[in-house]
């Protein structure tokens, strides 16, 4: 006797990753045709948190080099743009599922106005690209005497 092992939701595990897939390929329908931020391959997740002194932008790049990755402030928009390199592999390997999607990625954030564009750093560390947008000093309200004339 044979037992066979069934996994039901499979099915619909599969069709969420080729709708994701899909999606990702529609990331930016407001650019030329023939602009390179036109087809993403893949899009990282991004979290981005407001601090009291900063904004934090932390997006999932693993297997990116830091090298592959563009990062650009213009106009009050910050686009992050890249490229993981996929791995050559053989059949002979034994491979039998490969998930992990390569090629370009290529996301944008509209900044508020508190957002110093000067001051943007950002660093990449174990698959995690983490960009740091100070924001800018807070104008202090002042008092403005009348004087007679």
């Amino acid at each position: 006797m044979k037992i066979t092992r069934t996994e039901p939701w499979s099915l619909f595990d599969v069709l969420q990753r080729d709708l994701d897939r899909m999606a990702g390929r529609r990331i930016n329908t407001t650019t030329p045709p023939d602009s390179d931020a036109s087809i993403a391959d893949w899009i990282p997740a991004v979290d981005v948190v407001e601090e009291e002194a900063r904004f934090l932008l932390r997006a999932d790049v693993p297997g990116v080099r830091p090298e592959d990755i563009d990062i650009n402030m213009e106009n009050g928009v910050l686009t992050v743009s890249g490229q993981r390199i996929a791995e050559s592999t053989e059949q002979a390997q034994g491979v039998k599922r490969l998930e992990r999607l390569n090629g370009k990625f290529y996301r944008r954030f509209s900044l508020p106005e508190a957002a110093n564009a000067d001051e943007i750093s950002a660093q990449s560390a174990h698959g995690i690209l983490e960009i740091v947008i100070p924001k800018q000093p807070e104008a202090k309200a002042r008092k403005i005497t009348v004087k007679a004339a």
